[in-house]
């Protein structure tokens, strides 16, 4: 798998995957508006989670929660903002940023919910 776009999209699979078996439902994927995108939007239980999710091939890479800056939770949060408002969806609907973290070819999982 060379091309980073046909990465992503594999192990965005396998999030989707791995975030079932933890009992989300997963509603959207690669969620995208004018102010960038989220890789999965989903609900478990009462919250509607917006996941980033971050592949690294091995450690020397740095571990794939370094790779969340601010820049990219800001966007997130816009993104997410957005889908509230095009979605009528009340503020009082709760929800939380969570990330889902995939080490090395063995495909090691880390789920961290409110990560930002």
């Amino acid at each position: 798998m060379k091309n980073n776009r046909k990465v992503g999209d594999y192990y965005e699979g396998v999030a989707c995957d791995y975030l079932k078996n933890q009992g989300y439902e997963i509603l959207e994927r690669n969620y995208r508006c004018r102010f960038g995108e989220i890789d999965i939007i989903a609900r478990e239980g009462d919250f509607l989670s917006f996941v980033e999710v971050k592949y690294r091939k091995g450690k020397g890479n740095g571990d794939p929660g370094e790779a969340i800056s601010l820049k990219k939770q800001r966007t997130i949060h816009q993104v997410a903002n957005y889908y509230y408002m095009k979605h009528g969806l009340s503020l009082d609907q709760a929800a939380r940023f969570d990330a889902v973290l995939i080490l090395g070819e063995r495909e090691e999982i880390r789920l961290i919910r409110n990560a930002f």
